[in-house]
């Protein structure tokens, strides 16, 4: 009796589990989990050591006996960084483009607000922390508080439910979109080494051939699988950061399907017909081999009426979500404190110029931008919106984790002290962020009853 129990039991908390995976909240709560987690795991007496052991642990790559072909080696910490992180650059890059293409940024009217007021909520925060650390060794973290984790702030928005109009949720998921390729522009820039320029060069004649591929219409992915982990190596070895890999493969993925919609239609309409051709009484599809070939025929056909790009964009999705970002987070939140004096933000220009940008600087800019556009009617309002809930999303826009986190590393990743200080600075500004942006998103709302977060299917 007690092993069908199990079963049972076993089945609710898949079922309990995927409907919580359907939450749009999910990723984020996810996330702030592995960040609690993370920092456990640095500060408990038992377990810094084996953190901080794992995280430093190599490892190589070879081929051939010894490695006597090619050999290859980096630490837990940078894979994770470099290698893993690429995939969710990569997925980025698919969402920018699918944005751009028939999405939100499709055109110019659709897409002029967002991409004003992402551009406004990068200029401020950046001229805010400069302020702050002109002339110091703190200079170069400028780009820390530019950029907007879209993870947690599309968490806050499901959580608040009717109390954010759908515009408004639609204007910050442009705009985070619009940021993310902004944080990404600024580390290709600013964030990167000396640049090896035949690296450079090889990446463009690989690029070259990857665009043929796509004009003589090769859609298989196995064709630029290969293609991108050169691509990624070389940029490893580039001087420009590898993540812009995963950028540069999104872009040249084909975003065209193969077959169109009236050809798809064609090809079902005939494969249904020769199913039910083809059906013989009381013989299931399993033994009827023609009908099988019918069906075969139908899931070609809808495979074919799919892009690349989309079908990546939804098959890596919830991995991006659910298992790389979190890694990320164990991987980088996990900052050793010393002492409590640590934890004051405000011992340090740095920390100023971070929690001002994120906190101040990104709603400023991003409110302001907005009001102009608006003002000089180059872009309208979004639709059932106030100035007043436009703040408070703004606010909202201040979370800056992941990509802040990111930045922080590549640009203090020679000082051990001034990077783990960045990531708490961010950790405390972005937190401020959240509670600023749900407390005006209360007060200001005109819904004031009960939140109901909606599951969206996967």
């Amino acid at each position: 009796m007690s092993k069908p129990r199990k079963l049972t039991i076993g089945r609710r908390m898949v079922r309990h589990s995927r409907r919580f995976l359907n939450y749009p909240w999910a990723g984020g709560v996810i996330l702030l989990i592995c960040v609690v987690a993370a920092m456990l795991l640095a500060n408990l007496p038992h377990t810094k050591a084996i953190y901080h052991s794992i995280l430093t642990t190599p490892l190589t790559f070879t081929v051939g006996e010894g490695g006597t072909l090619f050999s290859f080696s980096l630490d837990v910490e940078r894979f994770i960084n470099d290698g893993l992180m690429v995939v969710f650059f990569f997925v980025v890059g698919l969402e920018i483009k699918r944005e751009m293409i028939a999405g939100q940024l499709a055109s110019l009217r659709q897409a002029i607000l967002p991409v004003v007021a992402a551009v406004g909520g990068m200029l401020f925060p950046a001229l805010i922390y400069t302020l702050f650390n002109i002339g110091s060794d703190y200079a170069g973290g400028w780009g820390i508080p530019t950029a907007t984790d879209i993870a947690f702030a599309v968490a806050i928005l499901s959580v608040m439910g009717r109390m954010v109009p759908l515009s408004l949720k639609i204007f910050l998921t442009a705009l985070a979109i619009v940021d993310d390729l902004g944080a990404i522009l600024v580390i290709a820039l600013f964030y990167g080494g000396e640049i090896n320029w035949a690296c450079l060069l090889l990446i463009a004649i690989i690029i070259g051939i990857l665009y043929l591929f796509r004009r003589e219409g090769i859609y298989k992915v196995r064709f630029y699988m290969i293609p991108a982990i050169l691509v990624w190596y070389l940029f490893y070895n580039s001087g420009i950061h590898a993540t812009m890999a995963g950028v540069i493969m999104a872009m040249i993925i084909p975003s065209q399907p193969q077959i169109s919609k009236r050809t798809f239609l064609r090809r079902v309409k005939y494969g249904v017909e020769e199913f039910k051709l083809r059906d013989r009484k009381g013989v299931e599809v399993l033994s009827n081999h023609e009908q099988y070939h019918a069906l075969c025929r139908v899931r070609h056909a809808a495979n074919d009426a799919i892009s690349m790009s989309q079908r990546l964009e939804h098959m890596l999705s919830p991995y991006i979500s659910y298992l790389i970002i979190p890694i990320f987070a164990l991987a980088n939140a996990g900052v050793e404190i010393q002492s409590p004096e640590e934890l004051d933000i405000f011992s340090t220009t740095m920390g100023w110029g971070i929690f001002f940008g994120l906190v101040v600087g990104k709603p400023l800019g991003i409110f302001t931008a907005s009001w102009l556009a608006v003002r000089l009617k180059v872009a309208v309002m979004p639709s059932g919106a106030d100035w007043k809930m436009l703040l408070a999303v703004a606010c909202l826009g201040g979370i800056g984790f992941t990509m802040s986190i990111f930045i922080d590393t590549l640009a203090f990743m020679n000082d051990p002290f001034v990077l783990d200080s960045g990531k708490i600075a961010v950790l405390l500004a972005s937190t401020t962020a959240s509670i600023v942006g749900i407390v005006l998103i209360t007060l200001f709302s005109q819904y004031k009853g009960k939140i109901r977060p909606t599951p969206v299917k996967a």
